[in-house]
């Protein structure tokens, strides 16, 4: 796995998953839309730490510049 995501990219994924994550725990949505909340806010979370997004690397798009 080559990491393709930008510094940017990943920062703005972790902070997003973060959030997303954060308004599921503290209940400030519930339902079909807190689950949502989770799944999306977790990969956020996990490609922004890993640096690798698998529909990046299937649409081939790199914003890491430096590979």
């Amino acid at each position: 796995m080559k990491t393709n995501e930008s510094g940017l990219d990943r920062i703005i994924r972790v902070v997003t998953g973060a959030a997303l994550l954060a308004l599921y725990f503290t209940q400030v949505v519930s339902g079909g839309l807190g689950i949502a909340a989770v799944v999306i806010g977790a990969v956020l979370l996990i490609t922004g730490v890993v640096g690798f997004c698998p529909l990046y690397g299937l649409l081939r798009i790199n914003t890491n510049k430096k590979s």
